[in-house]
């Protein structure tokens, strides 16, 4: 029987999350609202992007304020109690609503780009608007249910997985919540590239837009599997631990994987925001309208 000593994070842990949750937390509440005030004052007209990037705002900014508290139950090893698993619910519930909207705006760009007659009606912002509703509610009915079917077999501290038995809601939430989707944005965004690439050929005098263009959905794509492809491989990994092994330091390793990969898919709340900025014209244009200080001219001159 393994213990629980030896399967919680090192003491180290929690002075690694604040290194990286302070700066995370303040520039992404920053950034946010920044990218807020800007998507929802300053542009006059509603399109499917601005629709989308408003619902990863809100998902960002939630996951954002669970953050310290995440990093607080570290810290005093808070126990499961009801407001523990409120907490965790809403982390969850914003990660992977975070992932599928995401993967749903490469897909609109993907609509766009390689069919932009069938697109006009394909797309509009009332069906990206209910698109966006359909996803929270199917992500945050999927959380409860897992919360409600593995609450029996994982007491303990909050926000850890002191039961070794295998979590199945883990590895469902990491098929079908993170790798379906990569394998969607993947195809998409490379189509778009491909499709981009050719354009270029063809269109000289328009070769560095075109080129800025590649750049965006490279970096977008970048991003999301940087972010968080190891916190679900670390999903994966401890799944076939619980399921194969019972040696103490095997399980140990995988548990301290699995935790510093989950600080790296955090920071995609802050770099979102960053991409904001680049992710469409009418963000770059409404930006233009922002007070022009040194940073922001260096940074539009950059763009």
């Amino acid at each position: 029987m393994t213990s629980n000593s030896s399967i919680k994070a090192p003491e180290t842990f929690h002075v690694i999350q604040l290194i990286v949750y302070i700066p995370v937390f303040l520039s992404g509440i920053l950034l946010n609202a920044l990218a807020f005030w800007v998507f929802c004052y300053k542009l006059s007209k509603w399109t499917e992007t601005r629709v989308y990037m408003i619902n990863l705002m809100i998902a960002d900014c939630c996951l954002l304020f669970t953050l310290p508290f995440k990093a607080f139950s570290h810290n005093h090893e808070l126990p499961r109690d009801n407001k523990c698993l409120a907490i965790e619910a809403m982390y969850f519930i914003n990660r992977y609503t975070s992932i599928y909207i995401i993967t749903i705006t490469a897909v609109d760009r993907y609509i766009a780009i390689m069919y932009p007659l069938k697109s006009m009606t394909l797309r509009s912002p009332f069906k990206a608007a209910v698109a966006s509703g359909f996803l929270w509610l199917l992500v945050i009915s999927f959380v409860c249910l897992a919360q409600v079917l593995e609450e029996q077999q994982n007491h303990g501290i909050c926000f850890e997985k002191f039961s070794t038995e295998p979590s199945k809601a883990a590895l469902a939430f990491s098929i079908g919540g993170f790798f379906i989707p990569l394998i969607i944005l993947s195809f998409c965004s490379i189509q778009i590239i491909k499709k981009l690439v050719r354009k270029k050929k063809t269109n000289p005098h328009e070769e560095k837009l075109i080129q800025k263009a590649i750049y965006i959905v490279s970096a977008n794509m970048a991003v999301f599997i940087i972010c968080f492809l190891p916190v679900n491989i670390g999903h994966i990994v401890r799944f076939i631990v619980d399921s194969t092994s019972t040696s103490c330091s095997v399980i140990y390793s995988g548990n301290v994987f699995l935790h510093v990969a989950s600080i790296i898919a955090n920071t995609n709340c802050c770099l979102d925001a960053i991409c904001y900025y680049f992710v469409n014209r009418e963000f770059q244009e409404a930006s233009s309208m922002l007070p022009k200080t040194k940073s922001t001219k260096s940074m539009s001159n950059h763009s």
